[in-house]
């Protein structure tokens, strides 16, 4: 009887683990003793990181994307339709366009997180951000005509994708309008809900000094509560106000109405357990990349890390042995601090992160990694 091991998503998570999930049982796919089934609802595959330059011009949102399917081994089997439901008990899921289910003996969900601006008031309407192609796109028309004014880059929902963008995003504005000669024109500020300016504190530490020296204004224990749109005015938690003239939001994320309904975890994200990544309210279910709940950052590394831990050990749990491969949190992020230099910092669960010294080999080693990542999420890196 066929074992079959169904993936939701095809992100990063999603990808990866398909990818060596397929290298790694060859010999028992091609025997028909296991089945490997990657559903997603696009026919693209999205590298999120991109997004961040596209606001500057360096970079379009048809950079981000690639056709799915010649990234995926062919020994998986590609399905693009959406998945409208789990049922845990009788392990299935059901396929919206197709109103049909599908079985599962192991199911791993990989669906990232979603924006959802619409959830402080006011913000949709009077902020922009870059955590999509059209929302980049905007925000460059918006950049692109900004000479003057004051530009505020704050932190409204936490946790969100990529913790260290809204770092560089400032960092990267900084410099950029320097090379335009406005930066003298431009005020910039930058708030964090927290008393720090990151939540990984290492970072935080790195980040101040250098925030100050580029005359970046760092406001903290800043929780944006609503927006008005028409005075150009964040109305924050804590009772203060503060104006701009072009906001640069990270919105609110959101997991999984898919999570909640199977009952996986009431705010959208999985349980999980932090090295198996098993779900604590089903068997033979699993959670990577954005959706699931780890005590470590949603980033792509950890999501690529994560993938290549938990296709050991489904591999082993197909061949009937018992898994020993355990996710450590090994993460791995660059943050540019500028348009030439960038740092990076890596870490798990045990180990804090340290950033190095920001360099120029650093920030083409990050361009140079956007520019191979077609090569891990095809299974080759």
């Amino acid at each position: 009887m066929t074992e079959r091991i169904v993936i939701v998503g095809a992100g990063t998570a999603g990808i990866v683990l398909a990818n060596n999930l397929s290298d790694e049982l060859a010999d028992e796919i091609d025997a028909g003793d296991v089945a490997v089934e990657l559903v997603n609802d696009t026919e693209e595959h999205v590298y999120k990181p991109t997004w961040l330059y596209v606001p500057f011009g360096e970079k379009t949102p048809a950079d981000a994307t690639r056709p799915l399917a010649p990234l995926v081994d062919d020994r998986v089997t590609l399905v693009i339709d959406r998945v409208d439901g789990v049922d845990t008990e009788s392990k299935a899921v059901s396929l919206a366009s197709r109103g049909e289910t599908r079985p599962y003996d192991h199911l791993v969900l990989a669906m990232g997180a979603q924006v959802t601006p619409e959830e402080t008031p006011g913000l949709a309407e009077g902020g922009h951000h870059f955590y999509g192609p059209a929302g980049a796109t905007a925000l460059r028309e918006e950049l692109s005509g900004f000479t003057e004014g004051h530009l505020v880059v704050s932190v409204v929902g936490v946790p969100h994708m990529c913790p260290v963008a809204p770092l560089e995003f400032a960092l990267i504005a900084d410099a950029w309008f320097r090379d335009h000669g406005l930066r003298d024109d431009v005020e910039l500020t930058y708030t964090y809900p927290i008393g720090r300016a990151h939540g990984i504190e290492a970072v935080a530490e790195w980040a101040g000094p250098l925030m100050d020296e580029r005359d970046i204004t760092v406001e903290t224990f800043f929780n944006a509560e609503r927006v008005d749109p028409d005075d150009e005015v964040i109305h924050t938690v804590e009772g203060r106000d503060l104006d701009y003239d072009l906001l640069v939001a990270i919105p609110p994320h959101d997991g999984s109405d898919l999570v909640r309904d199977a009952g996986l975890g009431d705010d959208g994200w999985v349980d999980v357990d932090p090295n198996t990544l098993e779900a604590r309210g089903a068997d033979d279910v699993y959670a990577l990349g954005d959706v699931a709940d780890l005590p470590t950052s949603k980033a792509g590394s950890a999501a690529h890390y994560a993938a290549g831990a938990l296709a050991d050990r489904l591999a082993s749990v197909a061949r009937g042995e018992r898994p020993t491969a355990e996710y450590d949190g090994k993460t791995v992020c660059f943050i540019e601090s500028g348009t030439d230099e960038a740092t990076y910092i890596a870490f798990d669960y045990d180990e804090s992160p340290v950033p190095k010294e920001p360099s120029k080999l650093i920030h083409w080693s990050k361009l140079g990694y956007n520019q191979s990542y077609w090569l891990t999420a095809r299974g080759v890196l």
